[in-house]
């Protein structure tokens, strides 16, 4: 299970613009902002686009400074892959350190759509188990800080953990290509949102 939600996609204008400074071809600028606000790229800079993102990644520089802010709210063992893109991605997790306990555990907290009907059961244990150790937890933390690392070290990677993540275009391509064949459907859900992105698939692929 994977949900991407309050997509914003920012500096367009800028990034167009510093994609003409090499030539100084400021006069060619065709995109603008519409009335209600949204970002129209002209045909002279999408052609622009095109050329330099075909060019390759020393040429297409403007699209590190095209940003993309997401909250994702996806399985630890998901995070654990997206956690191999460090370079030009921030991200701001909600704390299983300091939250874990703040809430009853319930099942909707965990990805089990592709488990089989045995492996779901067992997770439904875990779940109690979980919850009657967050109870006695919460009686007493200071006395009870054995049950909190029970908690931690029993949560199964089938947790699912929000984050604030910022990356650009650059970074979108690069882990569109790495991968749209991955074998875990999360990722495949990610690689159709990068290329629902504004003008993503024209600039890197029409």
């Amino acid at each position: 299970m994977i949900k991407l939600e309050k997509t914003a996609v920012m500096n367009f204008e800028n990034a167009i613009r510093g994609a003409r400074n090499p030539l100084e071809s400021w006069d060619r600028i065709d995109s603008y902002v519409s009335q209600d606000g949204k970002f129209i790229l002209g045909s002279n800079d999408l052609e622009l686009g095109r050329r330099l993102c075909r060019a390759g990644s020393d040429h297409r520089k403007f699209v590190r400074q095209i940003f993309v802010s997401v909250d994702i709210t996806a399985p630890i063992y998901w995070w654990k892959e997206f956690d191999t893109y460090k370079v030009g991605t921030v991200a701001n997790s909600t704390s299983t350190m300091h939250k874990i306990h703040s809430k009853p555990f319930s099942k909707s907290d965990f990805s089990y759509d592709k488990m089989v009907p045995e492996a779901e059961k067992s997770l439904e244990k875990v779940i109690e188990v979980l919850e009657s150790l967050r109870q006695e937890f919460i009686k007493d933390k200071v006395e009870n800080k054995a049950f909190w690392y029970s908690m931690i070290q029993l949560l199964p990677e089938s947790y699912n953990q929000k984050r604030t993540v910022t990356l650009n275009y650059e970074n979108a391509i690069g882990m569109y290509n790495s991968r749209k064949g991955h074998k875990l459907e999360e990722w495949h859900h990610f690689c159709d949102w990068i290329l629902e992105l504004p003008y993503f698939k024209t600039l890197f692929f029409d």
